[in-house]
């Protein structure tokens, strides 16, 4: 095998594959991506035995082949040669070597025989559809901060991708909980998607996945089954194992019946509650929620190390209340508001708390109160 090929499309190629391979790993294979040289083209394809990410890219091949090499040492390589730099890689079978040359640079790579490496069984596919790549990103992006890390709870651990629902009609449906805070976010269902199985994206994928859908141009081919998913690009395609469990029934955690409105101006309010949580214990980081008419005071009061307090107009014309917070949750619910203003839905100090961006539905989050 032998083919030459630009630096930064070896290093887009090799840099996806490089982040999928586990690290520490007890099969070496494992932490090697297989490179196949045919045609014009050249394939890199990594795994994790859960996840397997195959990247095309174009380049000039003099001879056909392939073989296996350590990602992480031909990332770290070709991230250190000089922009624009042509890098050929030839294999020596014989001697079980791959060489990368780059100008005056000449490295020498051990590799694995190609044959040991383990290519992800191909599934059937029970739906097929396709979504622009901002539709994809915007479902995972506000949902995937809400994913538990508890392992325990395993069916938490990633984002629940289903169709259902909504007051408009039938939708594409992202939903995120640990328990503490829970992110709905719902698309416009894509033509074709209407029998998709709702499956549960791992969070690892959702990581990974989220390289793929940069460029606002670009259409996204998913396929889902009960077992596996599926996203594809004309270069990059990805393909992961689902978790194995039954995702709760979510729509139990999210309260209808929450009146007491309050309206704010969500950078203000993420910015606000960011400098009073700066003296908050670490452990706890509750922040207090003082609600009066049109007023709302934030405060932090952490025996030991201090106190905290600032006030921000917002439109509120109920009755008193107050609700404590862990600031962490609430700053990265108000970080989720694309719009000017993120409205609160409240009910006691002691009952979930709804936010939404203005009048819109489609993203929806809960967080639960805590104690202050």
């Amino acid at each position: 095998m032998k083919f030459s090929i630009e630096r930064g499309t070896l290093l887009k190629a090799v840099s996806q594959a490089q982040s999928v391979v586990e690290r520490r790993n007890t099969i070496p294979i494992l932490a090697n991506v297989l490179i196949e040289a045919e045609g014009d083209t050249v394939q890199f394809r990594a795994t994790d035995l859960d996840i397997e990410v195959v990247d095309k890219a174009n380049a000039q091949v003099e001879k056909a082949g392939a073989t296996t090499v350590s990602a992480v040492t031909l990332h770290e390589i070709v991230r250190k040669l000089p922009d624009g730099a042509l890098v050929t890689l030839s294999e020596d079978s014989v001697a079980g070597r791959l060489t990368v040359e780059a100008g005056r640079s000449n490295f020498n790579l051990a590799t694995l025989p190609k044959e040991d490496f383990p290519v992800m069984a191909s599934a059937e596919y029970d739906s097929n559809f396709s979504a622009p790549a901002p539709v994809m990103r915007r479902l995972f992006d506000k949902s995937k901060f809400a994913i538990s890390t508890e392992e325990t709870r395993y069916y938490l651990n990633g984002v629940y991708l289903h169709v259902s629902d909504s007051e408009n009609g039938k939708v594409l449906r992202a939903v995120a909980t640990d328990g503490h805070r829970l992110a709905r976010i719902d698309a416009d269902l894509p033509m074709e998607a209407g029998d998709m199985p709702g499956v549960i994206v791992p969070r690892k994928t959702v990581g990974e996945l989220r390289k793929l859908l940069d460029d606002d141009e670009m259409l996204i081919a998913v396929s889902v089954s009960e077992t596996k998913i599926r996203f594809a690009t004309p270069n990059i395609t990805l393909t992961s194992k689902v978790i194995d469990g039954t995702f709760p029934d979510y729509s139990r955690v999210i309260p209808m019946g929450n009146t007491r409105k309050m309206e704010v101006d969500a950078s203000e309010f993420a910015s606000a509650v960011d400098r009073v949580a700066t003296v908050s214990s670490e452990r706890s980081r509750a922040v207090k929620m003082s609600l009066d008419e049109d007023r709302l005071i934030l405060s932090v009061n952490a025996p030991d190390s201090g106190a905290a307090e600032e006030e921000l107009a917002v439109a509120y014309s109920d009755e008193r209340l107050e609700i404590g917070f862990n600031a962490k949750y609430l700053l990265e619910i108000a970080s989720q508001v694309d719009r000017e203003n993120a409205v609160f839905m409240f009910n006691s100090s002691g009952d979930p708390t709804l936010m939404r961006e203005g009048s819109d539905t489609s993203a929806v989050y809960v967080v639960m109160p805590m104690r202050v």
